[in-house]
């Protein structure tokens, strides 16, 4: 697409000066490649051209860039991109990886199920509120002492995919559960890797990288007790009786008389990814091929600072009018947005909201003792998705949650 600023005459993006075989690898943080992009947003508008090695891409910035592609132009920027990590995890199945229409026929699947079993269904009326009590008393075991939350709440949002796919839960101190979490976040930490980058730009390089290797052997381990699963409830399906998602894929696999791999498109990964354009596009004045890897920048979007008052603090009020009631943002998008936003949305959203709720109404959260808000390090681990360092609190009972334990 070209390699400078002069772009502009060619009526494609800008970008910085390339130099041979690594692009612009030399000027990007390659533990945090983000923060090197917003830098470049900043000189080169919300729209610039990069290269990663032989990859070339588009980085959308902000709000309105990225609102506009992925919402309002939402059908040309709705394919994925050929990430090499990605193709040996997922062979462009399942959903978050998928291309084409193998992509449009599990997305309108998934769609279906997740409305079918989780909205106004047991899902949601029973067993998130049974979670939610279960949790509660699982911090409470700690009697305020100091402990590390993380395990336990990635194990509590683990059993509503797990009840919704299997139709069971697991205890926190379950053997099988704390694998395939610890499975799923090995994996989302080794994608955001420098090695994997590598691999990535340079995929002749793979037999020399040990990320590669690691994460290949995960997706096996977690692989087999997907398609064991399945197997065992192959057995045990009835059409007439659809308990699970894994149940309703049977019935619609049956139905479709689809020939494509069962285990290859029941792949499921908690990550957001690339786009790729459909079609030759002309936006924001720019001219985009056909295939083109599109990285929408989502924490420019959650950190526009046109569209957020302190848009690098916590900042409840972001989300509140004057009257202190509710205020929907558009600007607010974890999922993502447009044809690929994420199919489990409206589910994750209402864990969340149940889950913090009740959490606050029980307990009163403490840093352990001798510990200073100095001490509290927000940067996010390293990885695919941007989670917090592990740390410690202190889950104290409230007023309000010592009158619920009595009762």
């Amino acid at each position: 697409m070209g390699s400078s600023k002069n772009n502009n005459s060619q009526n494609i993006p800008p970008g910085p000066r390339t130099i041979p075989i690594l692009g612009n690898l030399h000027i990007m943080d390659w533990k945090r490649p983000y923060k090197s992009m917003i830098k470049l947003s900043k000189e080169y508008g919300p729209v610039f051209h990069l290269q990663m090695g032989c990859q070339e891409m588009v980085v959308l910035t902000g709000y309105e860039t990225v609102k506009e592609a992925l919402v309002n132009k939402a059908e040309a920027f709705a394919e994925r991109p050929i990430v090499p990590v990605f193709e040996d995890y997922a062979k462009g199945f399942g959903i978050a990886f998928a291309h084409g229409e193998n992509w449009r026929q599990m997305q309108r699947f998934s769609i279906s199920a997740l409305q079918d079993f989780g909205m106004g269904k047991r899902i949601v009326e029973d067993r998130i509120p049974e979670e939610c009590s279960i949790l509660t008393k699982a911090f409470e075991t700690y009697e305020g002492k100091p402990f590390d939350p993380a395990t336990i709440l990635r194990a509590a949002a683990a059993n509503i995919i797990v009840s919704f796919l299997l139709g069971k839960r697991f205890e926190y101190e379950d053997a099988t559960l704390l694998r395939l979490v610890e499975l799923i976040e090995e994996n989302v930490h080794l994608a955001g890797t420098p090695a994997v980058l590598v691999y990535n730009v340079f995929p002749k390089l793979g037999f020399l990288l040990g990320a590669r290797r690691k994460i290949m052997n995960n997706q096996k381990e977690f692989h087999d007790f997907i398609w064991a699963t399945f197997l065992e409830n192959l057995k045990q399906s009835d059409e007439n009786n659809q308990r699970t998602f894994i149940d309703a894929f049977l019935v619609r696999q049956k139905e479709g008389k689809s020939k494509k791999k069962l285990q290859e498109r029941l792949e499921f990964v908690p990550t957001n990814v690339p786009r790729a354009t459909t079609k030759d596009i002309t936006f924001k004045g720019f001219f985009i091929p056909k295939g083109v890897y599109i990285l929408p920048l989502l924490t420019s979007v959650l950190h526009d600072e046109s569209q957020w008052e302190k848009s690098h603090e916590f900042y409840p009020e972001h989300f509140l009018d004057s009257e202190g009631k509710f205020v929907k943002r558009d600007a607010f998008m974890p999922f993502s947005a447009g044809q690929r936003v994420c199919a489990g949305e409206t589910i994750a959203k209402m864990e969340l909201f149940l889950f913090f709720t009740n959490l606050l109404q029980r307990f009163a959260f403490q840093p352990p003792s001798g510990t200073s808000k100095d001490d509290l390090d927000l940067t996010p681990v390293l990885g695919f998705t941007t989670h917090p360092m592990p740390y410690k609190t202190c889950a104290v009972l409230s007023r309000s949650g010592k009158k619920k334990q009595k009762s």
